[in-house]
């Protein structure tokens, strides 16, 4: 699944995303680009609107894997 969200926080090893449901999905440090990615904050920053596609729904660990460059 596709979807559209806004990037509300850059870490070290990726991207937090807010898609619409209560748990922000993290788009991991190998799945923002096709390239070699060593700082998140070169290719996303807080506020920029993303598409994402839904990799992975963990309910159990509240989790949501996310990919930036699948979706493109």
């Amino acid at each position: 699944m596709i979807l559209e969200g806004v990037v509300t926080n850059v870490v070290n090893f990726g991207a937090f995303v807010d898609v619409g449901v209560h748990q922000d999905g993290l788009v991991h440090i190998s799945q923002l680009c096709d390239r070699f990615v060593a700082d998140p904050k070169e290719v996303v920053k807080v506020g920029q609107v993303v598409k994402v596609k839904v990799l992975e729904v963990n309910e159990k660990l509240k989790r949501i894997g996310l990919s930036i460059k699948q979706a493109n």
